[in-house]
């Protein structure tokens, strides 16, 4: 099965859990992938491309490009029927998923979980929007703190790392709430039991 990387889930993680992609793990025999429509994303972003200058480095690049997820025409076609679905279902109401500040899922956020839903895959993503949208249609989500927990499990990483990544996100300024409000209850051995 198909574990699917959205653009800040595989920023968040493509330095530390190296390889990246390609990685199988778990009894469900997991595969950790990417799709080009993530790369393209961050190549359209001057932001992303000057917060992540290590993205298009040789050791990344070949990864992202030897491990991607690819598509025969009929998974295409059925990958762009289920995106148009879904990205209809966004714009006829954006404002259900702006609540607290979100964005609504954009164009690529939709054609993911769209792959995931053609591919039976699961989405890896730390936007609650696309956690949303992805209920409403009963496709599978991980936040990025529950693929680390499987990792954890199937001995890819360690708790050490769990650490290091928790810290570098801190100090980047990119620790998502989500990890901050579980880190206690799911990784207890790295961070002690929750308080109180």
């Amino acid at each position: 099965m198909f574990v699917l990387l959205d653009t800040n889930a595989y920023l968040r993680l493509a330095k530390r859990v190296r390889p990246a992609v390609g990685i199988k793990f778990g009894q469900k025999q997991y595969v950790l992938t990417i799709h080009k429509i993530v790369e393209d994303e961050v190549h359209r972003s001057p932001r992303l491309r000057e917060r992540f200058p290590w993205f298009d480095g040789e050791e990344f690049a070949e990864e992202r490009f030897a491990k991607q997820i690819r598509l025969s025409a009929e998974d295409k076609e059925a990958v762009d029927a289920a995106h148009s679905i879904l990205h209809n279902w966004v714009l006829e109401d954006p404002g259900a998923y702006i609540t607290g500040g979100r964005s609504p899922p954009s164009w690529t956020d939709c054609w993911l979980l769209a792959l995931a839903q053609v591919k039976s895959a699961i989405v890896v993503t730390d936007d609650l929007a696309i956690h949303q949208l992805a209920a409403e249609f009963g496709l599978s989500v991980w936040h990025g703190f529950e693929l680390l927990s499987k990792l954890v499990s199937a001995r890819v990483i360690d708790n050490l790392l769990i650490k290091e990544i928790y810290e570098a996100l801190e100090v980047n300024g990119d620790l998502p709430k989500a990890w901050i409000d579980v880190k206690h209850t799911v990784f207890p051995r790295v961070f002690g039991a929750p308080p109180g």
